[in-house]
């Protein structure tokens, strides 16, 4: 897997760009959030990368942020939602943007993507509701403010809670925790239920 490359922007054309590392150029295309924020071709540039593997081609993808990259892969794991798809709507939405709407399951709002019907965009709403990890602030639908905490809230996801149960322990804590104590209070909450 080719998790990030570093190297020289040597062309730039939406939404393909050309990275030179080491002699090699590859071929990556990026969303337009990051199109926008790559330097003038000749300069140094580092994307993080996403690479997908099919039958008739090797796909690279490259992201100015972590957190475009982690949309993206949610993204693709959504039936009828593929790499073109993805990086359509995070050219036309942001990431925070992205995250409103689905947290305030807006999905009026993803269809002024293009490419985006009602259908993909009711289908994207309703499974990515519970996987995003949503930024502090942002509200839900039919709930409160996410609780502060996304590093404390993505350990409790990475050992295998699902995003309602990780919110609720959270929620549940005193804020202002250092985040090894507030993972630790998480789980004694988890625990017990």
């Amino acid at each position: 897997m080719i998790s990030r490359l570093a190297g020289r922007l040597v062309e730039k054309s939406p939404p393909a760009i050309v990275v030179e590392v080491q002699g090699v150029g590859y071929e990556l295309d990026v969303p337009m959030s990051t199109f926008y924020q790559l330097p003038a071709i000749g300069q140094e540039v580092r994307l993080f990368t996403h690479l997908v593997v099919r039958e008739d081609a090797h796909l690279l993808f490259g992201f100015a942020t972590e957190s475009e990259r982690q949309v993206f892969r949610q993204l693709l794991r959504i039936t009828g939602v593929g790499t073109r798809t993805a990086l359509a709507l995070l050219s036309g939405l942001s990431v925070d943007e992205l995250y409103a709407a689905i947290g305030q399951q807006d999905s009026a709002r993803l269809t002024r993507v293009p490419g985006i019907g009602k259908k993909t965009a009711e289908r994207l709403v309703l499974e990515l509701k519970d996987k995003l990890s949503f930024a502090p602030g942002v509200a839900l639908a039919g709930g409160g403010a996410v609780p502060a905490g996304s590093d404390a809230l993505n350990a409790l996801l990475a050992l295998g809670y699902n995003d309602k149960e990780a919110r609720a322990a959270l929620g549940r804590i005193e804020p202002g925790l250092a985040v090894p104590d507030a993972i630790r209070q998480a789980l004694r909450l988890l625990s017990k239920v």
